[in-house]
């Protein structure tokens, strides 16, 4: 089910879209309708520059969502040990 709910968030990075490598500045998290993805709800992100409007989007299911969270996490967590 939809939550309608929206994280929006500011953002440092760079994302690959069709015209190559453009600086991000913006992300934003929903749990919706997917436009693509053949699901009846994805955990969507959508990476903005805001300058150039680009954006790079990802739909995700719920449970590829969680695993890339768990990934992420782990990734940052060995990160701080090795920075420690």
């Amino acid at each position: 089910m939809c939550s309608y709910i929206t994280e929006v968030l500011s953002i440092v990075g760079s994302a690959k879209g069709r015209n190559g490598w453009t600086h991000v500045d913006c992300a934003v998290v929903y749990y919706d309708h997917p436009h693509h993805v053949p699901l009846d709800h994805s955990l969507n992100l959508d990476f903005f520059n805001t300058k150039t409007n680009e954006r790079v989007a990802i739909e995700l299911s719920a449970d590829s969502a969680h695993e890339l969270v768990a990934r992420i996490q782990s990734a940052l967590c060995h990160d701080s040990h090795m920075l420690a």
